[in-house]
This record gives C-alpha cells, structure tokens and sequence, in this order.
C-alpha cells in the first residue's frame, strides 16, 4: 500500500512537472509560435507519461488521476479506503510537481494561472478527452499496452480538443498553480473538472456498451 501511494504520488509530481515545465521551455523557445509551444508541450507529455505507466504501473496501476481512480473503484479493481488515499496522493503529487516546475525555472515558487480556459467548447473538450482516457485505459489489457496507448491518445488530444486535454482533475488543480503556459485559471478549475468527472461517466458507459463488466485489473 505504500509503495503504491508514493508511486501515485511520484508519477503525479513528475507528469505535472514535465506538463508545465515543457510549457515553460516551449513558450521561450518557441519565438512567440505557439504552434511550436505546443508541439514541444506535447512531445514532453507523451514521453513523461509513457515512461512513467511503464515505470510505475506494476507498482500502483499508474492512475496519476482521480477519475481513472474512480472508475478503477467503481469497477471493484481497488477498494474504497485505498481509492481514496490515492486521489490525495494524485493531487499532492500534481500541486508539488507545479512548484517544481516553477521553481526549477526561477519563477515564484506559487503563483495563481491568470490563463483563461472556459466556455462550452472548452468543457466539451474535456469532456471528450477524459471519455476516451477511461475508454483506452481500461481496454488495455496490461502494463505496456497502456504504456503506448494512453500517451498517444492524450498526444492526439492535445491537438484536436479546443483544451488541450487536461482529462485529469489532480493536474488540472495543479496547473491553476503556475502563471505559465500550461496554466489554468483557479475560476476556471471547477468548470474543468465537472467536464472531466462527465467525461470519466461517459467512458465508463462506453467500457459497459463495449466491454460489458469484465475490464482489465
């Protein structure tokens, strides 16, 4: 149990410090093209993550996020004690990973996003992502299928949701932390995380339509 909690808590920290941290080194390189941001944002994800399910997945799962946690609880794979002790740990570890980011680039160590990430399109988006996270992480039958599978949808959605794929309550908290690129609003988070939590719902209905009650542990 606590190997599997500091494993929850160590991927949340280093995903949420590689979110915002390529965000960061993206925006100053980046010569003002947010095209070029992007992409270097999306490429330190999709790396960060997949390293880290294939690292810490055998330890914990590799959650890193309380909706995947939730569904994982909703379907008996990890009971409620331990279920909730992750999502604190989820959300520690993505507030930590924030300062780290910050800090590790001379910025106030806490500092509130003034990013603005709201509006119909925006919850819509986020909605979808976190549907299709549930979704593809829950068909993967192991360890290294998620590895590739989970990144590279977060990769895509990256690019064709108006939101950038958060799909992740824990990191979106921790994102409000940093006035960065890879920032959120405070105002904004609750809005987020509805869409997300609407998004884990809609993916579980998928996994019943398509998988009926047997998903991958």
């Amino acid at each position: 149990m606590q190997r599997a909690v500091a494993a929850e808590f160590l991927g949340a920290l280093l995903l949420t410090a590689a979110v915002v941290g390529s965000g960061i080194m993206g925006e100053r390189l980046a010569g003002g093209s947010l095209a070029i941001a992007l992409l270097a944002n999306t490429a330190a994800t999709v790396a960060a993550l997949a390293t880290l399910i294939a690292a810490l997945g055998p330890h914990s799962g590799a959650h890193f996020n309380p909706v995947v946690t939730l569904i994982a609880w909703h379907q008996r794979l990890r009971p409620t004690g331990q279920s909730i002790v992750y999502v604190g740990a989820q959300v520690a570890g993505c507030c930590a990973g924030a300062i780290l980011a910050n800090l590790m680039f001379e910025l106030p160590w806490l500092e509130a996003s003034t990013h603005v990430r709201s509006g119909g399109a925006q919850w819509l988006s986020e909605v979808v992502a976190t549907a299709g996270l549930v979704f593809i992480a829950f068909r993967a039958g192991s360890t290294s299928e998620a590895a590739w599978r989970v990144p590279a949808w977060i990769g895509a959605a990256y690019w064709f949701t108006a939101s950038t794929s958060f799909a992740n309550p824990a990191i979106t908290i921790g994102r409000s932390l940093s006035d960065t690129f890879a920032g959120i609003r405070p105002e904004d988070v609750p809005g987020f995380i509805a869409a997300q939590i609407a998004g884990g719902v809609l993916g579980a209905l998928l996994l019943r339509f398509f998988v009926g009650r047997k998903v991958p542990a």
